[in-house]
């Protein structure tokens, strides 16, 4: 793992990890928390998630109760939404994560809409704020929540997971329990959740009415000298995919034609199509894509390019989502380092 950061503890997963397979070693999956204080250990048998707030009946549910309840599964990539902010120009501040700040896992767990039809949510009710067991390092300062629109919150696809890849979550990625929102970027995926508060009224914290807010333009882009513009919290995940079979950190013999390999996803629909170019993007040709293994997952692809000639030369690797959406070739910029979508070049030098 490359650290970060140690307190909070910021791991970034190595490249080389994601041409493995699809799915993220739980002990290689990428580790983001926003307060330093986070529990060392967490006693399983009296922990309990309390849903409170806008309902008919709140509920204290023990993980014993939580693992007799209906399950569902389902592959996700948890993506910071931060991910790549280090390759930001002109520079932001926050962590300088390359690409390795994601990660792909088949997630286990119990329905948000079973947890809140058992409690029974009150009409009126609008949105859904989480909460969790880490703390904040200073007095007065914001205990980390996040929250869902109620439709969004009962679509049936946000879960609160206990198992991660077949196994229990680790504590660094939110034991024993954490929310998983497809599509949407990790901010959302609040960790070691303890507290489901149904609310009447819009979320006005400051984890949803100041951080995390994107520019309210396509691909949340603006200019550096771009001032008062509207905002909106960060959402839904874009596009991307990156090449994994060959780094281009060293030099490589030439050859005429050049096998790659990677991972695309589809941000909040699947892959539709991955395609490949050799020549900064000039002329590109269409990848093979491996198993679905459904639309918010990862999704492997390989392919053949040339390689025309000796010396430096670009690859690159361009997703198209099932919902028509193309990585475009421009970078965006906005001053959070969020939401970066744009087709990556790996630069290989030939000899």
């Amino acid at each position: 793992m490359i650290l970060q950061r140690s307190r909070p503890p910021l791991l970034e997963t190595p490249m080389s990890v994601f041409d493995q397979s699809v799915f993220t070693p739980n002990d290689q999956f990428f580790v983001r928390w926003h307060w330093a204080d986070i529990p060392t250990s967490v006693d399983a048998t009296t922990f309990r998630i309390n849903v409170h707030g806008h309902v008919v009946r709140p509920l204290s549910v023990s993980l014993t109760e939580l693992l007799a309840m209906p399950r569902v599964q389902m592959a996700a990539v948890n993506q910071c939404s931060g991910n790549s902010r280090g390759l930001f120009q002109p520079r932001v501040p926050g962590a300088q994560w390359a690409h390795g700040a994601m990660g792909n896992a088949m997630w286990m767990g119990v329905s948000l809409r079973h947890l809140l039809d058992v409690a029974g949510v009150r009409p009126g009710a609008l949105a859904v704020r989480f909460g969790a067991l880490d703390q904040p390092v200073v007095a007065g300062a914001p205990d980390f929540s996040k929250s869902l629109a109620l439709d969004h919150a009962r679509d049936g696809e946000v879960m609160v997971a206990f198992a991660m890849n077949g196994e229990q979550l680790p504590l660094l990625n939110g034991f024993p329990v954490r929310l998983i929102v497809p599509g949407w970027f990790s901010t959302y995926w609040v960790k070691m959740l303890n507290d489901i508060e149904v609310l009447d009224k819009p979320d006005d914290g400051y984890w949803m009415a100041k951080a995390y807010k994107i520019p309210d333009t396509p691909m949340a882009n603006v200019s550096p000298t771009d001032k008062d513009y509207p905002t909106v919290p960060i959402n839904r995940m874009v596009p991307r995919s990156w090449i994994t079979s060959i780094a281009g950190d060293h030099p490589v013999a030439w050859q005429p034609t050049l096998p790659i390999g990677g991972i695309a996803m589809g941000g909040d629909t699947g892959v539709s199509r991955v395609d490949l170019s050799s020549d900064g993007g000039r002329t590109w040709r269409p990848a093979q894509l491996g198993p679905d293994q459904g639309p918010y997952s990862f999704r492997r692809f390989d392919g053949v390019v040339p390689i025309r000639g000796r010396g430096a030369i670009p690859l690159m690797t361009r997703c198209t989502s099932t919902a028509g959406v193309v990585q475009p070739m421009t970078p965006n910029w906005n001053p959070g380092g969020f939401m970066r979508g744009c087709v990556e070049t790996t630069t290989v030098t030939f000899g």
